[in-house]
Formats: structure tokens, sequence, C-alpha cells
């Protein structure tokens, strides 16, 4: 099976989708991930540039993608892109990947690069789309500091219908989030690792396993 996992920043997959994505590679899926922004000078520094391109390339290896696809969009700045213009850069990869599953970030929480590349990627995985592309389930990810952080309105409530276990994968999910040193969070600050830990215990409860990632299915075709 096919996946391809569309963050819009790099460290957005490993905490939203991160165990399910392990757990993919372990039932030995061929996953690619779609990487919508980067940052940019003078609003940071080429070090810090230099180091979060470094962070993608090791995460990406422990993980065992089968590909990384960087659009090169400004981070922050999503919502100022003509959506036609994240449609053409999308809508390549999707056709080179052929994913059967895509995971996307919600629309809903507070980040306005996530809010615009939702809407840019679910033009392009429309049901009558699905003869070309394949896709056959489409699954929006929470993400800690940005989903929970959104204001208490239902139409952007992450409200989720799909469980992961990933019992077997967390511990490997904090190790892969500790890479992006330039992201992770102490404690007790939600990017920290016993947030990670505390939201995959949560969602585990909720169908009585140890660890889980919960999701929002968009749309399923059997």
């Amino acid at each position: 099976m096919n996946v391809l996992v569309i963050s819009a920043h790099p460290d957005d997959e490993t905490l939203g989708c991160g165990g399910a994505i392990l757990k993919h590679v372990a039932a030995g899926d061929s996953v690619s991930w779609l990487i919508a922004t980067q940052v940019y000078e003078p609003q940071w520094a080429r070090e810090v540039a230099e180091r979060k391109a470094s962070e993608v390339e090791q995460v990406a290896k422990s993980y065992g993608m089968r590909g990384v696809h960087k659009l090169g969009f400004p981070t922050v700045r999503l919502d100022t892109i003509p959506q036609i213009e994240l449609m053409e850069k999308i809508r390549p990869v999707i056709d080179e990947v052929k994913p059967d599953w895509v995971y996307c970030v919600h629309h809903g929480d507070i980040h306005t690069d996530h809010f615009a590349l939702y809407n840019a990627a679910m033009s392009l995985v429309k049901p009558f789309y699905t003869g070309r592309s394949g896709v056959k389930k489409v699954l929006c990810y929470e993400i800690l500091s940005s989903t929970e952080a959104a204001p208490p309105q239902m139409n952007r409530a992450f409200i989720p219908n799909s469980f992961c276990d990933i019992s077997a994968h967390l511990d490997c999910k904090l190790e892969i989030m500790a890479m992006f040193e330039s992201e992770v969070q102490r404690d007790p600050l939600p990017r920290g690792p016993s947030a990670i830990r505390a939201l995959a215990r949560f969602r585990g409860a909720t169908i009585g396993v140890e660890y889980a990632e919960a999701f929002m299915i968009v749309r399923e075709i059997c």
C-alpha cells in the first residue's frame, strides 16, 4: 500500500501520525512525505535553515520514508499563497506517489498554514479524482499546540472517528520527535515528551489499548 503524509511543517507528521507511519512501514507499506513549507532568510538565520534541513533528512531516514517532497513555500505564510499555486505543487506529488491513503493536517486548528494546506490538498482528492489518483482513504491528524489551541467553535473541532494502536511504536515516535531539536519543547509544554505520551495514553484509553493516535476520516471509499 502507498501512503502519503502531507504536512505544513517538518514536525507536524511526527506529532500527529508518527506512530501510524511507523506501523505502516513495519507492515511493508511505502510511505512518502510532503512538506509544504520551509524557513527563510532573513526571518530565520541561515544556520537555522540548515539545521532544520538536516533534521528532515535524519527523520525521514529514521522512518524509512520512500521519498520526501519539499514544496519550498515560506513557513507561516501559506495563507498568502493563492490556492491554485499550492495545488499545482501538490498535484504532481499525488500523481507520482499514487497513494491509497492520505494523512493530512487538520483544517480547524490555530495555525493558518494548516488551514491553507488542507483546503488545497482536499481540492485534489475529491471523490471523482480517485480513478486517476487511486486515493481510497483520507484522514486528518491532530497536532499538539495547534489543534487543541483552536477557538471553541464547532466547525473547527477535531472530533476523532478513527484510531490507530501505536503501543509498539510510541517510544520510537518520541525518539524521532527528539530529533527536531529546533521544535521540541521541555515538559510541561505541549510538545514535551510527557504531553505527547499523555495524549497517546488518552487516545489509547478510548479504544482500550496502551497508546494510540486519533484521526478524523474525511473520506473512505470501499
